[in-house]
This record gives structure tokens, C-alpha cells and sequence, in this order.
């Protein structure tokens, strides 16, 4: 199974219904989500991203990084990390992962753009506004386009590599398969016996498992709506939920 395939079912099975919504945004229908995956793809494929590729994506928490993680791992191996971390801990997580992109919000100087010239990665901005759909964004690169070969991710590929937390020894990756992914997002939704008038209000970072697979993946394999917040907030929680 394709992380692709997922999307597009429901798109055409459900076109009209809410994929992903964010605090103060328009919601995104399953029809738009998948139009946006195939553009972003499209976008990608353009700049020589391949399936073998290894893209880090250093975004907010958000509706943004839910749909960005969802189009770099259709068509390449995305490696989502904590966009809080220190020039030291890029570096390294960076150079691990054996990440040739790195894609952040158009405008982001911080401490990953440092890492990633050092380490002569190509940087992908991707752009959004407001006013648009909650996930809708626009890409963008600091370097020239290149044409590629539009070679197909395999269910068997490689879709996302994770850290281990590095508690015992020094951090390992974990490399997850559209196969794997798919299949834990299905068991969730299945357990949960998630319907597409169910909603989930995420509070999980996107670039942890759980945030990644148990509340994202496994909504949308249910057919059901996503909250996309910028994480846990005390304040704003409770007018969220309701």
C-alpha cells in the first residue's frame, strides 16, 4: 500500500469532506488534500527530488507540516525533525539522516539554514498565508530547478526515517515503509473505529511518531478530520476543543 493510494481514496470516495482544518483557517477537503500532495510532488520530482532521496522538513507544528510531511513522503524519504533544536543538534541529525533537502517555512534564518549550508544541502521554501485552507502552501528553492526522472514510490519504499531518542546510546534511525505506514494508520483508525464524522484535535508534535502516524495517518485513513494546532497551549486548549 502507497501512503498516495490512501490519499486518494478517500479524495475520490469523499471529495467534499474536511481532511484538515487549523485554529483561524478554512478547512481542507480530501479532494484539495490530494491536489495538493500531487502539485507539491510534482514540485519536488522538479527539483530532483527521487524516491530514494532523503528530504528533512524543519516546519511548525501545524497544518502545514501535516501536508507537507504527506507530499515528501509520497514521493521520497522524509525526515521530519524538531524545528527547536540548536545549530549543534541539526548538524548532526542532518548529516545522519544523509539528507540531501531540507525544507522550511520561506523566510526561516534560523540555525538549520547555517547547518544546511555547511553541510551544502539544497534548501526548499515552501510559502502560506492565513486566508488559505488550513495545509495549502506553495514551494520554492534557493537553488536552480533541475529536471528528474518521475519514477514512482513502491509500497516497499522507504517513506519516513525517525531517531531513536537516544536516552541508552547515541540516536539510531528507524526507517518505516509505505507498507508500514499504512498498515499502523489502518490498525489505529480500525481500533479507534474512527468515521469521517470523527475529529481529532492534535496536540502532538509532527515530527514524532505519534503525532505522525496516530493522529495524522490514522485520521485520515478513518476518513476522518484532523485539528492541526501549533502543540499543547493551556490557554487556547479548551476553546479548540470545543
Amino acid at each position: 500500500s502507497l501512503l498516495s493510494a490512501l490519499l486518494r481514496q478517500h479524495a475520490e470516495m469523499q471529495p467534499d469532506a474536511i481532511a484538515i482544518l487549523a485554529p483561524g483557517r478554512p478547512p481542507l477537503t480530501y479532494l484539495d488534500l490530494w491536489r495538493q500532495v500531487q502539485h507539491s510532488v510534482n514540485a519536488l520530482q522538479l527539483l530532483g527530488v527521487t524516491p530514494s532521496t532523503r528530504v528533512a522538513v524543519v516546519l511548525p507544528n501545524g497544518p502545514e507540516m501535516a501536508t507537507t510531511f504527506l507530499a515528501v513522503a509520497a514521493c521520497a524519504i522524509c525526515a521530519p525533525l524538531n524545528p527547536a533544536y540548536r545549530l549543534e543538534e541539526f548538524r548532526f541529525y542532518l548529516e545522519d539522516a544523509c539528507a540531501q533537502f531540507v525544507v522550511v517555512a520561506k523566510g526561516e534564518r534560523g540555525p538549520v539554514n547555517v547547518a544546511a549550508a555547511e553541510l551544502d544541502l539544497t534548501v526548499i521554501e515552501i510559502e502560506s498565508h492565513a486566508a488559505l485552507a488550513a495545509g495549502k502552501f506553495s514551494i520554492g528553492s534557493t537553488s536552480r530547478d533541475r529536471t528528474s526522472a518521475r519514477l514512482p514510490s513502491a509500497p516497499h519504499d522507504t517513506a519516513l526515517i525517525l531517531h531513536t531518542s537516544g536516552t541508552t546510546a547515541r540516536p539510531k534511525i528507524v526507517p518505516l515503509s509505505h507498507t508500514n505506514l499504512v498498515a499502523s494508520a489502518h490498525t489505529i483508525a480500525r481500533w479507534l473505529a474512527l468515521q469521517p464524522s470523527d475529529r481529532c484535535l492534535n496536540v502532538m508534535p509532527l515530527f514524532h511518531i505519534h503525532g505522525l502516524v496516530g493522529a495524522l495517518l490514522a485520521s485520515l485513513a478513518g476518513g476522518s478530520s484532523i485539528v492541526c494546532t501549533p502543540g499543547f497551549d493551556d490557554k487556547g486548549f479548551f476553546d479548540w476543543v470545543a
